[in-house]
C-alpha cells in the first residue's frame, strides 16, 4: 500500500491560513509529532508520496523525500489518499481493502481507498483527475471521518495530543549527562524524558505532576526556567529563564523567553525575551520583539472570534484562543496582540501602546497604528534570506517563487487595509 496525502487548492485550506500559505497541511504540529507523521503512523504506510498545491511544490521538495506532485506515484500498487485535516486517533478505515471514498459537507475529499487493481479504470493524471474519477466509480463511505477544520482546534488540543504522543512514543529517561544541579523533576519520573545531548543549567524545574514532559536532542535549558507538563521541546531550541507552562509544543531551534502557556511554534522563531504567548499558534522565522504580548481571553469571558479574511469573524466556541502568526513576521518592543488575533506572513509589526487590530495581513508593514506598504516585498525577502542563513538554511530561487506567489494569493485583503491605513491617515492629518 502506498500513502497519497494531499492537500488540494480545491479544498478548505484556508481555514488554516497563515500557517499554512508556505507549507502543507501535514507539516502543522499538534502535541510531539506532525498531523503527517501521526496518519503515517496510525496507517503503518512503509511508502508516502504527496502532492501540494503548485505553488509550493519546488520549495517543497527542497525539504521532503518524498515524491512530490509527480503522476507516477498514482499508480502500480494498492492507495490510500488523505486529506491531511483528518484526526488520525479518529481515523478507523482499513488501509487496504475495496474502493471506497469520502467527502465532507463541503464537498472536500477525505479519502480514497484504491486497490491497484482499480486504477486502470480511473484517470491518474494528476490528483484532481484521480480524485474525480474515483467520485463517480467508486462506492460512497457511510459517514465523514472526524478533520481539523481550524488552526485553533490544533492549540486547543495540544495538551491532550502531548499526553497521547507521549504514552505512543514509550520512552522516558534522562539520556544527557550535561545536567547541573541543583535540578528538580516534580511528579513521575517516567513521565520525563530528555534526549541525548541536552543540557540543563543549574536552577531548573521539570513539573510533570499533570503531565509529561519530551525534552528532544540537544536543547539547552538556561538557569530558573520552569517547564511544566504537558510539554514538548524540540530539538536544538533554548529555553532562557522561561515560564514553559502547560500544553506548549515548540518546534526545532527555537529561543523562548518570557512566559509561553498551551501554544504551538513551528519552528526556528524567537520569543527571546519577557511577554506573554498563550493559546497561540506561531509559524517559522518569526521574532517576537521583547514584551510581545498576546491576549487569549476576553474581559467578558465570552467565546472568541477569529477573522481568516478580514471580513467575516469565525466563533471559535472557545474562551481561550490567542493568535495566529505566519511565518517570516517581525514585531516591535511592545508589541500587543488582540484576542484572537490574525497575524499574516511577512507582517513588520511596529507597536502602537494599545492592543492591535484583530486582523493584519499578509506582507503588510503596520506602522504608525495603520496597514502601509511600507518598504515593500522586496526588503522583506532580504530580510529573510539574512534570517534563514543565520540558521544554516537556504533563501533558495524556490522559496523567492513559492513567497511571491503568496504576495499575489494575499493581495486583496491587504490592498483594502492598504486603502483604509491611507484613509485614516489623511483624516488625521488634514
Amino acid at each position: 500500500m502506498r500513502l497519497i496525502l494531499f492537500d488540494r487548492l480545491a479544498d478548505s485550506r484556508s481555514q488554516f491560513y497563515p500557517l499554512v500559505l508556505s507549507r502543507p497541511i501535514w507539516e502543522l504540529r499538534c502535541g510531539i509529532t506532525s498531523l503527517a507523521e501521526k496518519l503515517i503512523a496510525k496507517t503503518g504506510a512503509m511508502e508516502t508520496a504527496c502532492f501540494v498545491p503548485p505553488y509550493m511544490a519546488d520549495a517543497y521538495r527542497e525539504q521532503s523525500q518524498w515524491q512530490v506532485n509527480d503522476p507516477a506515484s498514482l499508480t502500480g500498487d494498492d492507495l490510500l489518499l488523505l486529506n491531511p485535516r483528518l484526526k488520525a486517533d479518529d481515523f478507523d478505515i482499513e488501509s487496504v481493502g475495496s474502493a471506497l471514498i469520502s467527502f465532507n459537507e463541503s464537498g472536500d475529499c477525505l479519502f480514497v481507498r484504491i486497490p491497484k487493481e482499480k486504477l486502470d479504470h480511473l484517470n491518474t493524471e494528476s490528483i484532481d483527475a484521480l480524485i474525480e474519477s474515483a467520485r463517480e466509480a467508486l462506492p460512497a463511505a457511510d459517514k465523514s471521518p472526524a478533520t481539523w477544520d481550524y488552526t485553533w482546534e490544533l492549540v486547543l488540543a495540544n495538551a491532550d495530543q502531548i499526553t497521547s504522543d507521549f504514552a505512543a512514543a514509550g520512552r522516558s529517561g534522562i539520556h544527557s549527562d550535561s545536567i547541573e544541579d541543583p535540578f528538580v523533576v516534580r511528579g513521575n519520573k517516567d513521565d520525563v524524558y530528555i534526549g541525548a545531548g541536552t543540557c540543563i543549567h543549574p536552577m531548573v524545574v521539570i513539573d510533570a505532576e499533570h503531565g509529561p514532559v519530551f525534552i528532544d536532542e540537544e536543547v539547552e535549558i538556561h538557569p530558573f526556567s520552569r517547564v511544566e507538563g504537558p510539554c514538548y521541546i524540540g530539538k536544538k531550541s533554548i529555553l532562557l529563564g522561561a515560564k514553559c507552562r502547560e500544553g506548549n509544543s515548540i518546534g526545532p531551534v527555537c529561543r523562548i523567553g518570557g512566559e509561553v502557556e498551551e501554544s504551538i511554534i513551528q519552528g526556528y522563531s524567537n520569543k527571546y525575551h519577557d511577554g506573554f504567548l498563550g493559546h497561540a499558534y506561531v509559524g517559522e522565522w518569526v521574532n517576537l520583539g521583547a514584551l510581545t504580548t498576546n491576549s487569549d481571553l476576553k474581559n467578558d469571558y465570552s467565546n472568541v472570534s477569529v477573522t481568516l479574511d478580514g471580513r467575516t469573524p469565525i466563533d471559535t466556541g472557545s474562551t481561550k484562543v490567542g493568535a495566529l502568526i505566519g511565518d517570516h513576521t517581525k514585531t516591535s518592543i511592545g508589541t500587543l496582540f488582540n484576542t484572537g488575533a490574525y497575524v499574516g506572513a511577512m507582517a513588520v509589526i511596529a507597536a502602537t501602546g494599545k492592543p492591535l487590530p484583530k486582523f493584519i495581513p499578509s506582507f503588510a508593514w503596520f506602522l504608525e497604528g495603520v496597514v502601509t506598504k511600507g518598504f515593500g516585498k522586496k526588503k522583506l525577502f532580504e530580510t529573510a534570506a539574512t534570517v534563514v542563513s543565520r540558521r544554516g538554511r537556504e533563501w533558495s530561487a524556490a522559496q523567492v517563487s513559492m513567497w511571491e506567489e503568496i504576495f499575489k494569493i494575499t493581495a486583496s485583503p491587504r490592498l483594502e487595509a492598504v486603502k483604509q491605513g491611507r484613509r485614516a491617515m489623511r483624516a488625521k492629518y488634514s
